[in-house]
């Protein structure tokens, strides 16, 4: 993020949260280093909220948003300057580059939090703190508390409010400013390419991992640090693994690959799914088959608007989907009366009238058993982005600048006898991005092919040029 690093966009952000703040105070802390094996951690990540409010990405440290209580609206702790371990570790901003790059109107290191947090929350009625995710961190919360209590008859009050600044910062990122889509739709430009060269690289006889490895290439290349999240290669039966990870196993002529991968730029996730012939060509059943969770996923990324529930896009593919599922006999019945023995069945376990653990050969044959997620999520800083679906029993309404993932799939595995041998292993899941704007959705992924004739096309191209 260096890089591109403008502290702008970072006070732009505090302020708005001041602006929908009551005057208190906001802690933030960094995220952890985690350790991996020996002494070897996890490659570091910045907390998405903090990163949010501050750019800062030094582990370790605290942030304090501050309203309308002394001269200072944002405090860092940072880790102190140390000329060994910057050998060792890298260059710190230390206090003085906390204030002059970062803007902070004041900066400490971090052995001066609890002595300097308890006064910086002396006779605040409110203090904004996420709970719950960390045990350390809570207790320390809770002494710089105590701390304040103790002043009690030194004419200091403690908070006596506690307000979680996960309700105010959650909308925030969740509508997108151009601030944010500046580096959503780059990572989600340099996602599409990734599959691009994918599509292009496949071949019988490579690796997943050969292909996962083309994948991330490209998202080095043009600068993105790290993944979105853990990179899906599956081919063949594997696709028919949601989460599959190995990503080990050989292409193999007449299968189709499915990838499901995206890069982090300027810490936002781009999330694209594409499903591909490892020939370059789709055999009959298999374009029958992605032909109908592309029919799908368009009539579910239509429903993307404003105003729109953010259920109907899953609705609306879900009648798609088991439309096809009756027309290629992986079921039989009438589709309507298929989706409303799954929403029967639904309600059930809800008043937990069936128990699908104990019941579940009471439960009805329906799409589930060839669809079985739902197709979309938000999409941000976190691949799975933070916002409530829904407000009370009703889900959400869509809202302009809203990001969400469109990812309808068919997964029908091989070891199924009870579907025409034709479909067996088969398994297809188109993903795309796409903005809700004033007007029709803005598909932010569009520039990854996804038709059958063009994924071939492609891939065609790419064999007249070895």
């Amino acid at each position: 993020m260096s890089s591109h690093f403008d502290s702008a966009i970072f006070r732009r952000r505090r302020d708005e949260l001041l602006r929908r703040m009551q005057p208190g105070v906001a802690v933030f802390p960094a995220a952890r280093v985690y350790p991996r094996n020996g002494d070897v951690s996890h490659d570091y990540r910045q907390h998405s909220d903090f990163f949010y409010l501050t750019g800062f990405e030094e582990p370790g440290s605290l942030a304090l948003v501050i309203k309308e209580h002394g001269q200072h609206g944002f405090v860092l702790f940072v880790p102190k300057r140390d000329k060994m371990m910057e050998i060792w570790n890298g260059r710190r901003a230390g206090p003085e580059g906390a204030t002059s790059r970062y803007g902070a109107d004041a900066a400490f290191t971090v052995d001066e939090i609890d002595t300097k947090v308890p006064e910086y929350l002396r006779n605040v009625q409110r203090l904004y703190v996420h709970l719950g995710e960390d045990d350390e961190f809570d207790q320390r919360v809770t002494g710089w508390l105590n701390k304040v209590r103790a002043m009690k008859r030194q004419g200091f009050n403690a908070p006596s409010e506690l307000h979680d600044p996960a309700q105010i910062l959650s909308d925030m990122r969740l509508i997108k400013t151009e601030d944010d889509l500046r580096y959503l739709r780059r990572s989600c430009r340099i996602t599409a390419e990734a599959h691009k060269a994918a599509m292009r690289a496949t071949r019988p006889g490579l690796h997943e991992y050969e292909v996962q490895a083309e994948v991330e290439y490209v998202f080095r290349k043009h600068g993105c640090h790290r993944n979105g999240y853990g990179s899906i290669v599956a081919s063949g039966d594997n696709a028919n693994i949601l989460h599959y990870h190995e990503n080990d196993a050989v292409l193999r002529d007449g299968d189709l690959l499915l990838v499901d991968a995206g890069s982090e730029f300027g810490y936002y996730s781009a999330d694209i799914t594409r499903t591909w012939p490892v020939s370059g060509r789709f055999s009959e059943a298999q374009a029958e088959v992605y032909n109908w969770v592309l029919k799908a996923q368009l009539a579910s990324i239509d429903c993307v608007r404003s105003g729109r529930s953010f259920r109907e896009g899953h609705n609306r593919a879900v009648e798609v989907l088991t439309e096809g599922i009756v027309a290629m006999g992986l079921l039989k019945g009438e589709p309507k009366k298929i989706i409303a023995a799954q929403e029967q069945w639904d309600e059930d376990v809800k008043l937990k009238k069936v128990d699908p653990a104990k019941d579940r050969e009471k439960a009805p044959k329906t799409y589930r058993e060839f669809y079985m997620h739902n197709t979309g999520h938000w999409l941000g800083m976190d691949v799975h982005d933070v916002g409530d679906y829904k407000n009370g029993d009703d889900w959400v309404a869509l809202r302009p600048g809203c990001v969400l993932t469109v990812e309808p799939g068919l997964y029908i595995a091989q070891e199924r006898t009870d579907v025409p041998e034709k479909y067996r292993g088969i398994g297809v899941r188109i993903e795309d991005d796409v903005l809700v704007t004033t007007g029709e959705p803005d598909v932010l992924t569009k520039d990854c092919p996804k038709t059958v004739e063009d994924i071939e096309a492609l891939m065609e191209e790419a064999k007249s040029r070895v």
